[in-house]
């Protein structure tokens, strides 16, 4: 059976108040036609895990110039105003993440573990509500997981089964995300046929991706 989906259908399946992880740094590895589709068809009440919320014109930021995020759970927003604008007028909930803690949260989420240590935010106003535990003498804050309904990623090619292999850089929090959510839906350039990516290229393998949406242009059906 075919993985692949046109745009709108993929976009379809995400409810309103769903739960997204979107991968991507400042727009590089977040899905363009993803972003633009759930601004079309006006998806609300959205709660976004990300590194960040890009800028207002570009990535995740679309959908929050759009008013489309209720919750954002980032490591930063110092590049998109519109962000801090909603925050401070409490039109949007955002809660900060130190970027490493952000992605061992994800990571905690999709291999099953009841949370993380750290002794990031210990002594800090980070730490109120949250378990403190002692280690050896050591300090740490217990930091749940993160998990999602729905990751959307960004890939550079994929093959038919949906192995992924993702460009340089663009890789970023693409192949954690895919294992905390319990529907992936990949934005790729190119679809190839099956066996045409080696084994050691693919970074995120088919078992974890539902479904694959090929940018306009590109190879495959």
């Amino acid at each position: 059976m075919s993985k692949i989906l046109s745009v709108q259908e993929a976009v379809a399946l995400i409810p309103e108040d769903a739960v997204l992880m979107i991968g991507g740094f400042l727009g590089i590895g977040t899905p363009p036609r993803l972003m633009d589709e759930i601004v079309r068809q006006g998806k609300r009440g959205l709660t976004v895990i990300a590194n960040d919320t890009g800028f207002p014109d570009k990535g995740i930021g679309k959908l929050i110039a759009a008013r489309l995020v209720r919750r954002a759970i980032v490591s930063h927003i110092g590049t998109n105003p519109e962000t801090q604008r909603q925050m401070i007028s409490g039109e949007l909930d955002v809660e900060l993440v130190p970027q490493g803690t952000l992605a061992e949260r994800v990571r905690a989420g999709g291999h099953g573990l009841g949370g993380i240590l750290t002794a990031v935010g210990v002594g800090t106003s980070v730490a109120q509500d949250k378990h403190i535990l002692t280690v050896d003498g050591d300090t740490f804050l217990l930091e749940r997981p993160l998990k999602a309904g729905f990751a959307l990623l960004n890939a550079k090619r994929a093959d038919y089964r949906g192995n992924l292999q993702y460009a340089m850089t663009a890789r970023n929090f693409n192949p954690l995300m895919a294992m905390a959510a319990d529907v992936v839906i990949a934005e790729v350039e190119n679809v190839v046929p099956t066996g045409s990516i080696a084994p050691d290229n693919v970074d995120t393998s088919h078992v974890l991706v539902d479904w694959l949406v090929k940018e306009e242009g590109g190879n495959g059906r």
